[in-house]
């Protein structure tokens, strides 16, 4: 039995991704209201937030045949809201560690929730014969602009974090209701075949250097959100709408940025298109660490998140269309070393703010983009074609892995 709005498969996809990015979102903009509640440094609120990735990580690497057990529409039904009633709990958190505690299961449900959406993405791709995938994590980026604006505008009203967090649960759970009742699971590309992919995927020298072209772009995604409201608030003492209006303007600019995304892609070459979007977030770090204005430094975010929106689906290409060994094992490879280095970014930057700055913060990535730069011709030369290679998966289905390690 089925309830909610009747929407076209890629239409749910896209729902989907945004109510989810929506649920998740709201707290990132509440991030220096709860710094300030507990009385902690940067480099202390870093080392709590790693919670939320620990706990992703975990699900991305053993999740799959639970959900599979479960069922993907009833998983993705109860999680999404259930990670709404996550966050609402996890901001009581008395002190940095209780924070830590409440957010890994936050992130048990994240990874869940990335598998099932990336997995119908690629499913819904398949069945349409067109690609969608950067198209559905604009949709991410749209929910997380959506959550930005109204955490924002919360905050400037002075609801606590505590408050704010407790609507957006019924909130999620109506637009569950209306955009994902009908959700009813694509067919899978393939039959199982028995056999069984790696936990842990042996990265090759060529999927070391792909990982080197997305440090970058993960990096600054995770500073944006994570600490782009407390930069702020901290650099020019702006108020809580214009942080959340910052978080919100990233999102915003990432999510038009994949929206279009393919098109450019199949048009230009994928290394292209990446040198340009890799000079663009170079040019945000720069200004955001040298901005001696509010505005400015919103421009900067804004550029930024033009800049990491599609680098790491460009290195999932790149990863599957490999013919040293199966594309299953090379996305796997790829995604769980990427987002180990990843792990190490909120506490990484929390060290650096502590110690140099906020802004300095920012600036550590300029380093990581000169990297990048300098590994994006791994990405190929000619065009990618219309649809992801068969069997650019995380397991003997043939599905894909996340698309996208945090959130994304």
């Amino acid at each position: 039995m089925t309830f909610g709005l009747k929407l076209a498969p890629q239409h749910r996809v896209y729902a989907g991704f945004a109510v989810y990015s929506f649920a998740m979102g709201n707290i990132f903009p509440r991030l220096p209201d709860i710094k300030h509640a507990m009385q902690i440094e940067d480099g202390t609120l870093g080392l709590a937030l790693i919670g939320t990735p620990i706990g992703t990580l975990i699900a991305l690497t053993l999740a799959t045949p639970i959900l599979e057990r479960v069922g993907f529409r009833r998983a993705l039904l109860w999680l999404v809201p259930l990670l709404g009633v996550a966050y609402a709990i996890a901001v009581h958190a008395q002190g940095p560690t209780a924070l830590f505690m409440m957010l890994l299961p936050v992130g048990l449900m994240i990874g869940s929730i990335e598998i099932i959406l990336n997995v119908e993405a690629d499913r819904t791709e398949h069945l349409l014969q067109r690609r969608i995938m950067n198209r559905a994590h604009s949709f991410w980026s749209i929910g997380f602009f959506g959550a930005g604006l109204f955490g924002g505008a919360l905050a400037h009203l002075g609801l606590s974090p505590q408050l704010h967090l407790a609507l957006v649960v019924p909130m999620v759970a109506v637009a569950v209701a209306l955009f994902l009742g009908g959700f009813e699971p694509a067919p899978a590309r393939f039959a199982a075949s028995g056999s069984k992919a790696p936990m842990f995927a042996r990265p090759t020298l060529p999927i070391l250097i792909l990982v080197a072209v997305t440090l970058s772009a993960m990096l600054m995604e995770g500073a944006s959100m994570d600490w782009s409201a407390i930069y702020m608030r901290t650099v020019f003492e702006s108020g809580p709408f214009v942080a959340g209006i910052t978080v919100a303007l990233f999102a915003f600019s990432q999510a038009t940025t994949r929206f279009f995304a393919d098109s450019f892609v199949e048009r230009y070459s994928p290394s292209g298109v990446a040198r340009v979007l890799l000079a663009t977030m170079a040019a945000g770090v720069f200004i955001v660490f040298f901005s001696p204005l509010p505005l400015v430094s919103m421009l900067g975010f804004a550029l930024m998140g033009i800049g990491c929106s599609a680098i790491f689906p460009l290195a999932i290409s790149a990863a599957a269309q490999r013919t040293d060994r199966s594309a299953a094992i090379n996305v796997a490879a790829l995604s769980q070393i990427s987002f180990v280095a990843f792990l190490l970014g909120p506490p990484l930057l929390g060290f650096v703010s502590d110690h140099w700055g906020i802004r300095s913060a920012f600036g550590i990535g300029l380093p990581f983009i000169v990297l990048s730069l300098a590994a994006a011709g791994a990405l190929g030369r000619r065009p990618s074609p219309n649809a992801m290679p068969d069997g650019a998966g995380s397991g003997s289905t043939g599905e894909r892995v996340p698309a996208r390690a945090y959130e994304a």
